[in-house]
């Protein structure tokens, strides 16, 4: 990840929070936010992992969405198209 993209991610706020109804409640709405901005940044609560990996989570709305993981770090991901 370029210099650019690494300041750009560390100052974004999260937009799409995922919670107990999982990822395929916020694909809808990742997508549009896709759509109006390079960088979306989501936050996995706990009752969203169940378990899973946050990247494995990550990949799976990226596929949905046809956009890439940029970073992860923590309960968090930011994603790019």
């Amino acid at each position: 990840m370029d210099e650019d993209i690494r300041g750009r991610v560390h100052d974004l706020d999260v937009t799409v929070w995922v919670g107990k109804a999982g990822p395929d409640a916020v694909v809808d709405e990742l997508d549009g936010q896709l759509a109006d901005r390079e960088l979306v940044k989501l936050k996995f609560l706990r009752s969203a992992r169940a378990g899973a990996d946050v990247g494995t989570l990550a990949d799976g709305l990226a596929d949905d969405v046809d956009a890439e993981v940029v970073d992860t770090r923590g309960n968090t991901a930011v994603l790019r198209r």
